[in-house]
């Protein structure tokens, strides 16, 4: 066997080890070294990954373990999403949180499942890359130390994350069960070889298993920790659960989905389309109501999480593709928005929307890319969320869901309401205080890039999706 192929992990898992040590051998003084350690550990791996992985298909311990270019997407993705959550990190950890080397260390850690669940070819492992994720999201949403907000949201992250983790390994159980094996591949062969219909047994296993990661992704009706917990945590974790457990999640879904329960597609399809529909117009109903713009944001990625699944449940090529895509999109427009509330937050400690009133004037520069960010996640044109929401809302069209999409234009919309909601304290409401809000040079430069990747994948997506496609292209066998 190749050990050389987790090299990527091996490294990671050192880097991680690497911050913590430090931490203990650094004084307090020096502590600002630690988010620059994890970067350069963070970007060594994204290059060893592409040096030695760049056009492998291969696999460890018998298919557990995958080595392809889904995967390899996958891993560069988490890793640059895991340098932008250390780069809006620094100045929130160094003003409100205490022992940083732990913070950046568990970050690794969750970097390095997320890698993993992307690379599971097997349940029982993507079983167990998943609760490492969850292990080091508890830890950091606990993360904090204003009041007993951050202890509360930890608190009811663990104990419904351990309900769904339990929901999650009954349905595996039930699944290994009648069908003898936990390998995607080999699921396939058994769906494909059972009589028609499906075993009752192995619908409820696959019942458990959708309900398990619904919890994960935060999916009606499994999302009731998602807005408690996003106000709660730490706001560089809430930007981090808003887009890395997600994106996480959703690459084990296709997988899933594709490579073992395709042959089922009659049974989950109409499953996974009422879950979307519910989804994504609950998400959308419930942040009209909100006064704080961490929960607003909380049901807007509910509802986010309505449209993903509506490509799965259309699953096909497109559809993979456009998937991947928009949660590419997603990801650089939420963390410019969280970025915004971040600088918001360090200078005046307020966080509700009213706060925000007078804003363009306090700091043009941050309103105006908040307000880009809110433009792209209700999908305007020229920015990424128009062009994500389109591919992926075609490819579901051509699937044969036209109602479907009818209803996601249409929640689209709704949440433009309560975007221009925030805007409107930006521009049209006085402010208490004038007082400019200072952004570090830190902060311009990473708001300046992420605003930058808006517009380009707005403009000119060609680029990503053609690594989309290639990365996808692993799961067009599996597709029926």
């Amino acid at each position: 066997m190749n050990w050389w192929l987790f090299s990527p992990e091996f490294a990671l898992t050192g880097a991680a080890f690497a911050v913590l040590g430090v931490d203990l051998l650094l004084p307090r003084e020096k502590k600002d070294y630690l988010p620059a350690l994890s970067i350069v550990g963070l970007v060594a791996v994204l290059a060893l990954s592409l040096w030695y992985l760049w056009g492998r298909d291969e696999q460890l311990y018998d298919g557990l373990f995958l080595i392809d270019d889904f995967s390899l997407f996958f891993k560069g993705f988490f890793l640059v999403l895991g340098v932008l959550t250390v780069l809006v990190s620094v100045e929130y950890v160094r003003q409100h949180l205490s022992r940083p080397g732990e913070y950046y260390g568990i970050l690794l850690f969750s970097v390095l499942a997320m890698m993993l669940m992307a690379a599971s070819g097997e349940l029982l492992t993507a079983y167990i890359s998943l609760e490492l994720l969850s292990f080091s999201l508890y830890v950091l949403v606990s993360y904090g130390r204003r009041g007993l907000k951050p202890s509360e949201a930890g608190v009811k992250y663990i104990l419904l994350g351990a309900f769904a983790s339990a929901l999650l390994l009954y349905g595996i159980s039930q699944v290994y069960g009648i069908l003898g094996t936990t390998r995607f591949d080999e699921i396939n062969a058994a769906l494909a070889a059972a009589d028609s219909p499906l075993n009752p047994a192995v619908l409820v296993g696959l019942a458990l298993i959708i309900a398990g990661l619904g919890f994960k992704v935060a999916a009606v009706p499994f999302h009731m920790w998602a807005p408690d917990v996003y106000e709660g945590a730490p706001t560089p974790i809430t930007a981090y659960l808003a887009v890395g457990s997600k994106a996480a999640a959703f690459a084990l879904i296709l997988r899933l989905f594709t490579q073992a329960f395709m042959p089922a597609f009659d049974d989950w399809q109409i499953v996974l389309v009422v879950l979307a529909a519910l989804t994504m117009t609950l998400g959308n109903l419930v942040a009209l109501a909100q006064s704080n713009i961490k929960r607003m944001l909380a049901y807007s990625s509910v509802g986010q999480v309505g449209y993903l699944l509506m490509g799965v449940a259309a699953i096909s090529p497109v559809a993979a593709t456009g998937v991947i895509f928009h949660l590419a999109g997603y990801a650089v427009t939420s963390m410019a928005a969280f970025l915004c509330i971040i600088v918001f937050y360090n200078a005046t400690g307020k966080e509700n929307i009213g706060d925000f009133a007078g804003l363009g004037k306090r700091s043009p520069f941050v309103a105006m890319v908040l307000t880009v960010s809110l433009f792209s996640l209700a999908g305007l044109p020229f920015f990424a969320g128009f062009t994500t929401k389109f591919y992926l809302f075609t490819a579901v069209a051509q699937g044969e869901l036209l109602w479907l999409v009818a209803l996601a234009i249409t929640n689209s919309v709704i949440s433009l309401y309560y975007y221009m909601m925030v805007m409107k304290q930006m521009y049209m409401e006085p402010a208490e205080d004038e007082t400019p809000v200072p952004v570090s040079m830190l902060s311009r430069g990473v708001l300046g890039a992420m605003l930058a990747g808006i517009i380009a994948i707005g403009i000119y997506p060609a680029p990503l999706v053609d690594a989309i496609e290639a990365a996808r292209s692993v799961l067009v066998w599996y597709v029926v």
